[in-house]
């Protein structure tokens, strides 16, 4: 069975940075891209970034461009996501998820998913 498992969320003041990681079961190399999604209480889950695993070509939603990046190093079984310059918005579950069917910002176009890291930023 495939498992993600995300870790390095926690509370940080606005302005602060969090490296979440991702950890999967299988060799990261077994899939295509990985995605980083977060949903906000009474919101609904939305796409943060993603990675082609093949190639690196990467993906970011406009509310994070410039401030989050999204990295696999060829050596690690893990796929990060650095955040900086966090903003109170930023509060979530942040989840990963696994080889995307269509839009790698639809969250219903992803197959496997970890349990969710919580992030709070406070102000």
């Amino acid at each position: 069975q495939v498992q993600f498992v995300e870790s390095g969320g926690g509370l940080v003041q606005s302005g602060g940075s969090l490296r979440l990681s991702c950890a999967a079961s299988e060799l990261m190399t077994d899939y295509y891209a990985i995605g980083w999604f977060r949903q906000a209480p009474g919101k609904e889950r939305e796409g943060v970034s993603c990675i082609s695993v093949s190639d690196g070509s990467t993906y970011y939603s406009d509310s994070v461009k410039g401030r989050f990046t999204i990295i696999r190093p060829n050596a690690e079984n893990a796929v990060y996501l650095q955040m900086n310059s966090l903003k109170p918005e930023d509060t979530a579950v942040y989840y990963c998820a696994a080889d995307p069917e269509g839009s790698w910002s639809d969250p219903s176009s992803y197959k496997y998913w970890g349990q969710g890291t919580q992030v709070t930023v406070s102000s």
